[in-house]
Formats: structure tokens, sequence, C-alpha cells
């Protein structure tokens, strides 16, 4: 489950939606506001663990991120924060980093990192998506080994 603070964080997260997508893992996108939107965003949360599903949330979200904290203190699931950076503004980590005692989401500053860690978490109730998920990182290192072949070779 993917979910964003605002329509302009949705660009942000294409990286991540492309792997999920990969990797054949079923996920819904939803936008909600920890301060626009808060009542809404607890009913949503509400009908999310009430459904029985294991989930990972997924929470994108630039400016001050009081999403990611208010998600995971509301949910039994994990939550993955993965903070939009800002061409005119470095992304605040710290309002990701900063969480007050008992409440507890990851940080993944790379969307398409952020993604991964949600589908291996998911994988350990899914050994298919674990074997796919292997199979993705067997080629990130076929690639890292055959750029260091193409070194050797002076880059031909």
């Amino acid at each position: 489950m993917i979910l964003y603070g605002s329509k302009s964080d949705v660009e942000f997260a294409e990286p991540a939606r492309a792997l999920l997508r990969e990797l054949g893992v079923r996920f819904e996108e939803r936008v909600a506001s920890a301060h626009k939107t808060p009542d809404r965003l607890l009913e949503m949360l509400a009908e999310y663990e009430r459904s029985g599903e294991e989930l990972v949330y997924l929470t994108v979200v630039g400016r001050s991120n009081a999403l990611s904290g208010m998600v995971d203190a509301r949910v039994r699931h994990p939550v993955i924060a993965c903070p939009v950076r800002m061409e005119s503004f470095p992304f605040d980590i710290f309002s990701s980093l900063r969480m007050p005692r008992g409440v507890a989401p990851l940080v993944v500053a790379d969307p398409e990192g952020a993604a991964l860690a949600a589908a291996k978490i998911l994988s350990l109730a899914d050994r298919e998506l674990g074997e796919r998920v292997s199979r993705w990182q067997e080629r990130r290192r076929e690639e890292v080994l055959s750029a260091d072949g193409e070194a050797r070779k002076g880059w031909r």
C-alpha cells in the first residue's frame, strides 16, 4: 500500500511502483494528509487493518513527515517512510528519523529501495515473492560483474 501525503508526491514514487510491478507485488495507492485530512486517514487505516491482509505501508511524503508517524502509531503492520526530495529545499530527513518513543517507521530515502524493503518483508509470508526478489537481486549482481568486466577491458 503506497500512501502519499499529496498528489505532488506521486511522481517521486515511480521507481517504487515500477519495482513492485516487476516483482508482481499487488499494491494500492491512496492520498491522505495527517495535517489536512486526519479523520479520513484514520478511517482508511482502520479499513486496511480490518482487511486481514498482510500489508506493508509505504508512505511517500514531502516536507514535514507527520504522515509516517501517524500511520505507524495506528497500525500493526510495518511502515516504510520514503521522504520526497525537493529541488528547492533538501528533504527533511529529521522529520522522518526523529519519531516519538513507541513510533517506529523504517526510513528508506530511495523509492526503489523502499519498495525492495517492502517486498522483502512481504516475502516472509510469500515464498514465491521471495524467489522473485532473489532473482531480481541476482540480476543486479550480474550487472555489476558485467560492468567490472567492461572496466577491465577499458570500457570498449
